[in-house]
């Protein structure tokens, strides 16, 4: 473990948050806004860092070892996050605490808030708000890998410690290129969506903010109502289309450009996340119908905005605290199994239910049929049992630290309902939850206590818990050992 590697990378990466720094302080001077001040204090308190960082830090070999690679995608994560409180706390928005539950949530893209007046705040610090999960979804690390070609070699364990889902496929040979194309990919997708929300209606800053907040599956709003402000059904739908359209793999969008639209229904995730969102607003729609005697449209428009945002981004269009309780089972179930791998949506991600399913169902014949081999397949190719073990490891910590942090919760007296539900979503990074927290309400009523908790949850949920885990170690640290 070489500290003076890890404190060059953060050096680099405090040093280029200064520099995203302007852009909402370019905005607050534009607009007369008196969070110019807290902008430049932040700019400020980033290139020191960065400086300290860099009379540290130098790079004796372009060569990372997979322990540097961990640790500077979690402390840079970890550094990112605190510097990005800065603006909500030396504008005197929020304390320190309520800060960095706010940066957080925005970097992880959970969405999760607790200002409860949105309307009232400095359009600087709306964007910057929306910024943070635009710079998250991705992926700092990703974006950080694109942008600065001498990252150096083995950057790689960098990008798998930050990457989601069970494998690592790459759909270019050198890492740099494949980061480079991810983030066009990204970009391409943001500028279309903010041209469609502009035309539907919106202003061009909340254009800008919302095209942000959802291709990068944030859910942060300019508006206390969130989506549901705007009462539009263009607007809701085309949030739909992009919401869903994030929750895929970028790395398989590539591939679909390349060789054509065939790709995306011969890959069984995709397929796999498409039925599993068109059965959830099936459902819930028959059930509004049902329940609240409304017209098939009318529930269609809601369930299929809702399915959509609780599996990716975190907006809401309609308070569904008031739904039936088998709506909102089905959304919890939805918070759980999240987007794709590779996608800028977190949860459990679609390819690991696909893979635990079959998993389940081939050990199901295995006890009719012992004598015969079944294997696991996936767009064709076959599972290997390694992976399955580490889908299995994953999926058990990540439905065990929801059950503890659910526990904890109870423990600050919040209902066992609510807490399961602020527990799936935070590990999720979805946002809203239900009762407490739910499409009408902030997390600013929870106790520090609880927020910390949360706070926990967002980062292992974003990253994926075995990135954070691992840091835990004692060995991890050690100047010399093994890996």
């Amino acid at each position: 473990m070489d500290l003076h590697v890890i404190c060059q990378f953060l050096g680099r990466i405090a040093w280029a948050q200064s520099g995203v720094m302007t852009l909402p302080l370019v905005m607050a001077l534009v607009f007369a806004e008196d969070s110019w001040l807290a902008f430049l204090g932040t700019m400020g308190t980033c290139a020191l860092a960065g400086w300290g960082f860099l009379r540290y830090g130098h790079v004796r070999t372009k060569k990372l070892t997979m322990r540097e690679g961990i640790a500077i995608t979690g402390l840079g994560w970890l550094l990112a996050t605190f510097l990005g409180m800065l603006p909500y706390c030396l504008g005197g928005y929020l304390n320190y605490f309520d800060g960095l539950f706010e940066s957080i949530s925005g970097f992880t893209g959970t969405g999760a808030t607790v200002i409860p007046d949105l309307e009232i705040l400095p359009q600087s610090l709306l964007f910057w708000r929306s910024l943070t999960h635009w710079l998250g979804g991705l992926g700092i690390v990703v974006i950080f890998i694109a942008l600065l070609p001498e990252a150096g070699q083995s950057t790689v364990y960098m990008y798998n410690a930050e990457s989601t889902g069970p494998t690592r496929e790459r759909v270019l040979p050198r890492l740099h290129d494949m980061t480079q194309v991810l983030f066009r990919m990204y970009m391409a997708f943001t500028a279309t969506a903010f041209v469609i929300f502009f035309l539907c209606g919106m202003d061009f800053l909340g254009a800008l903010n919302h095209a942000l907040s959802t291709v990068s599956a944030g859910g942060f709003s300019t508006y206390n109502a969130s989506a549901a402000h705007f009462e539009s059904p263009a607007v809701e739908a085309w949030m739909t289309f992009f919401m869903i359209l994030t929750g895929g793999n970028y790395g398989l969008y590539y591939q679909a450009w390349q060789k054509g639209a065939h790709v995306l229904w011969r890959n069984t995730e995709f397929k796999a996340y498409l039925l599993i969102i068109a059965v959830a607003a099936a459902l819930i729609g028959i059930n509004l119908m049902d329940g609240f005697d409304v017209s098939a449209a009318t529930a269609l428009r809601y369930s299929s905005f809702q399915s959509a945002s609780i599996a990716t981004t975190g907006f809401v269009s309609a308070d569904y605290d008031r739904w039936p309780s088998f709506s909102k089972g089905i959304l919890l179930l939805l918070m759980i199994s999240g987007g794709c791998a590779g996608s800028t949506a977190a949860g459990l991600k679609v390819s690991r239910v696909v893979i635990m399913v079959r998993y389940i169902w081939q050990a199901a014949k295995a006890k009719l049929h012992p004598r015969q081999v079944v294997a696991l397949n996936m767009n064709g190719h076959r599972i290997g049992d390694d992976t399955v073990v580490r889908v299995a490891q994953f999926c058990f910590l990540y439905l065990m630290f929801i059950a503890l942090w659910a526990l904890l919760l109870t423990f600050d007296g919040i209902g066992a309902f609510d807490a399961i539900g602020i527990s799936v979503s935070t590990m999720g990074c979805i946002g809203p939850a239900f009762g407490i927290t739910g499409a009408t309400c902030t997390y600013a009523e929870l106790s520090v206590f609880s927020k910390s908790i949360l706070c926990l949850s967002m980062l292992l949920g974003r990253l994926e818990i075995f990135t954070l885990l691992v840091m835990l170690r004692k060995s991890f640290w050690k100047s010399k050992s093994s890996w």
